[in-house]
């Protein structure tokens, strides 16, 4: 079966498409969430499966029925449309998800949300699943078979913190599965703001303090910030001014006690 070009056409593809080809195709990134159904005059079994081990959905034999196509594409487009508005709904709420199977670390499915924050944090994108994840995975999968939830992996790049969570096995057990992996990222920008209100810190003494609390030195806290470790020297003799402490120690101990009030998932 010649394979044609599909890149432009599933471009331009909305989410109301089904796509009718004779060949072999590919899902796009973008367009995974469109149903391929396969129009081919190739009757034998092993061209039929190689159809739908190449991303067809189903496939139609020549001369084609159009009643039947018509009855095929609804019920593909209504799978589709479901699918679509719970990977949505995950997504509205702040949670990304995908799904890996353990034999080989494919990246089987994902949200949109999860696309972009794999992406942002690991720069990788499907089928490939990010190294640390898929270590992480293997790691505490048997845990997870025996439902004992294994701990939460994380990763932080600045204030904002990406937390991956092993939720279920979704597929058979065979080579250890697939599952589902939930995603969520946190910012603690909210968190910067409280420090400064309660304590009557400027933007960037509120800065300089939270990473006083996430343990890290004067060194660090300027190259994260773009300053130099004399500036946020300056910055810390202020707040601890304004907190009334001498230490870091002491500053830490404070902040914390007084954030964990207003926000308590928040992890020091």
């Amino acid at each position: 079966m010649p394979k044609p070009s599909l890149d432009k056409t599933l471009d331009r593809a909305n989410s109301d498409v089904v796509l009718i080809v004779d060949g072999r195709a590919r899902q796009l990134g973008r367009a995974a969430h469109i149903p391929i159904i396969f129009m081919t005059g190739l009757l034998d079994t092993e061209y039929l499966v190689a159809a739908l081990e190449a991303g067809g959905v189903d496939y139609v034999t020549k001369p084609i029925k159009p009643k039947e196509v018509l009855a095929r594409m609804q019920v593909h487009l209504q799978g589709a449309r479901e699918r679509r508005q719970a990977r949505s709904a995950l997504d509205a709420f702040g949670y990304a998800s995908i799904t890996v199977r353990a034999s080989d670390g494919k990246l089987m499915w994902q949200t949109p949300l999860a696309r972009d924050l794999l992406h942002t944090y690991y720069g990788t994108s499907a089928p490939a699943t990010p190294e640390p994840v898929l270590q992480w995975l293997r790691r505490h999968v048997k845990d997870a078979v025996v439902l004992t939830e294994p701990p939460r992996l994380s990763i932080e790049v600045g204030p904002k913190r990406l937390t991956f969570r092993l939720h279920q096995q979704i597929g058979d057990s065979e080579g250890g599965g697939d599952w589902l992996i939930i995603m969520q990222e946190v910012s603690d920008e909210s968190v910067i703001g409280a420090m400064a209100l309660s304590f009557k810190l400027t933007p960037k003494e509120a800065e300089v303090l939270y990473w006083v609390v996430k343990g890290k030195i004067n060194r660090d806290i300027g190259d994260i910030l773009g300053s130099s470790p004399m500036t946020v020297k300056k910055h810390l003799e202020h707040v601890f001014a304004k907190l009334g402490v001498e230490t870091r120690t002491a500053a830490a101990g404070i902040t914390m006690s007084r954030i964990r009030q207003l926000h308590p998932q928040f992890e020091g």
